[in-house]
């Protein structure tokens, strides 16, 4: 990750709060693309989608 200590878990659980990677984003001071990236990369490591995107919504999926 780009922020000393940041893990994956800690972004993702921002996303879940806010309902927003912009969100997240501002919330932890990292790039929305920061945050977009963190979540791409768990996502594909544990081979699940934690997010339902659209480009109005953000929300958990079953698995998330």
């Amino acid at each position: 990750m780009h922020r000393t200590g940041m893990t994956e878990l800690e972004v993702v659980l921002a996303v879940a709060r806010r309902n927003s990677f912009r969100g997240a984003a501002q919330e932890l001071g990292m790039s929305t693309t920061a945050v977009s990236s963190a979540v791409a990369g768990l996502e594909a490591r544990l081979k699940v989608r934690l997010f339902n995107r659209s480009t109005r919504s953000v929300a958990l999926t079953d698995i998330g």
